[in-house]
């Protein structure tokens, strides 16, 4: 680049699919490969004038780019492993409800519709107060205190209706 070597558009222009070509053999999807090209292009600009071979660097930058951006996704996707609740562990954690009755109450908690269980769950487990609710689902006092009436109510019948052994 000899003439318009402080034009990045020259560069990007010239390098753009190689960059990204070379990003995707380490990044599964193209937009995620343009994302590390754009990092690595940031990068090396900011240090281009520095270093002895600056095309060499722009490469060696997005193939480092590439490689954290990996590395991330790979300690995101284990923090979302360790953070996933399996289907089989029990929703209670710590339940004095004995075996029996607390699945039975898991099992009735899992019919009640989404918005009267998750209003449930932090009425009762989380202790909040209607306003509290209110604002953690975005929704009005007078809804969440209606879902948890309705949630009661079908939470009661379906215990009723469960033999506990």
């Amino acid at each position: 680049m000899a003439d318009g070597s402080d034009d990045w558009q020259n560069w990007f222009d010239a390098h753009g699919a190689a960059l990204v070509l070379l990003a995707r053999q380490i990044v599964p999807g193209r937009a995620d490969a343009e994302d590390v090209v754009q990092e690595a292009f940031i990068r090396f600009w900011r240090s281009r004038g520095s270093v002895a071979d600056p095309i060499a660097y722009l490469f060696a930058c997005v193939k480092h780019c590439a490689i954290d951006w990996q590395r991330g996704r790979q300690r995101r996707l284990r923090r979302e492993e360790l953070a996933a609740r399996p289907e089989a562990e029990p929703l209670f954690v710590g339940a004095t409800e004995s075996n029996d009755r607390q699945a039975a109450i898991e099992d009735a908690l899992r019919e009640l519709p989404a918005e009267q269980a998750e209003v449930l769950v932090l009425k009762i487990w989380g202790q909040l107060m209607f306003p509290q609710i209110a604002a953690a689902l975005d929704i009005q006092p007078n809804t969440a205190a209606s879902r948890y009436r309705y949630a009661i109510t079908k939470l009661g019948e379906s215990l009723a209706e469960e033999p506990i052994r």
